[in-house]
Parts: structure tokens; C-alpha cells; sequence
């Protein structure tokens, strides 16, 4: 992987993602923990953010209901 230390951008969609700029890893949008490309599992194609856990996953989906 390209981009050693550095934040990726991605394109996320459904089952998969599109690098969009050189990056190692993308943040959690819930928690702000850097998660590396290599264990990303989570995300929201509606919101486009990425999760660490499916624990992170639901805090973003219940903020997201209360907006």
C-alpha cells in the first residue's frame, strides 16, 4: 500500500471502496480512530463516512436519526 502514514480519501459504495487519493488509512467518523485500509469493514455509502466497528457504525447511524 501506497501513502505510509497518511489519510486516505475514499469513494465508498456498496460492498466495496475506491481509493480516491494515496493513503494507509481513513478515521473512524464516530470515534476518530485511524483505521488502516487493510481493516476497513465499515462504512456508510449514504453518509460516506467509514467506521471502525459495528459499535462505531450504530453511535453514527443513531447521531445521524437525531439530525
Amino acid at each position: 500500500m501506497q501513502g505510509s502514514g497518511r489519510e486516505a480519501r475514499i469513494h465508498y459504495m456498496a460492498g466495496t471502496f475506491r481509493l480516491l487519493s494515496d493513503g494507509d488509512h481513513v478515521r473512524c467518523a464516530a470515534t476518530g480512530v485511524p483505521i488502516p485500509l487493510d481493516q476497513l469493514r465499515y462504512w456508510s455509502v449514504a453518509r460516506q463516512e467509514p467506521y471502525v466497528d459495528a459499535a462505531a457504525s450504530l453511535i453514527a447511524e443513531e447521531r445521524a436519526r437525531k439530525a
